[in-house]
């Protein structure tokens, strides 16, 4: 397990509702604790345990890890003199890089203007070498791609608007 997925990790249980967190396999013990777990409410995750062989970087910026910085930026890039009220939005339900297409020669699954369905293809989310096929849960037009093609997104982060009319 690489520095990069055990951040991936953090950043996905303090974003859920879970207050514990534990992976375990032949090379991995792994623990992930959220302030949900002692105080009863959510918050920033907490490094538990981990062999300290298993890992190259130091386990205190694992205790910490850095705020995603381009994250926010593009989950804000609404249009500031539209009125947003009205749109759906279509959520990455995991970590991973987002593609708009299944391949760099193939068209993009939906386009700004495009007419989408309950259980249409939007995306597809690569995470740990899979790619997820990501299904819109909302009917409408899309007005808005979120997000650049090959960047990273996070759990719950906006792809896409999406006019229900």
């Amino acid at each position: 397990m690489t520095f990069k997925e055990i951040q991936d990790l953090i950043k996905l249980v303090s974003k859920s509702n879970l207050s514990e967190f534990k992976l375990t396999t032949e090379k991995v013990d792994l623990t992930i604790r959220t302030e949900a777990y002692n105080k009863g409410g959510k918050g920033t995750p907490q490094f538990v345990s981990m062999p300290p062989q298993q890992i190259a970087a130091p386990a205190q910026p694992v205790a910490a890890p850095a705020p995603p910085a381009a994250s926010p930026a593009k989950t804000e890039a609404k249009p500031a003199s539209d009125d947003t009220s009205n749109l759906l939005e279509v959520r990455s339900p995991i970590v991973g890089t987002f593609y708009r297409s299944s391949g760099p020669d193939k068209p993009p699954f939906k386009k700004v203007g495009d007419t989408v369905a309950i259980g249409d293809v939007v995306c597809i989310v690569e995470a740990m070498k899979l790619f997820n096929e990501i299904e819109s849960e909302v009917a409408g037009t899309i007005v808005q791609v979120l997000v650049e093609d090959s960047s990273p997104v996070e759990y719950d982060q906006v792809l896409f608007l999406v006019d229900p009319s």
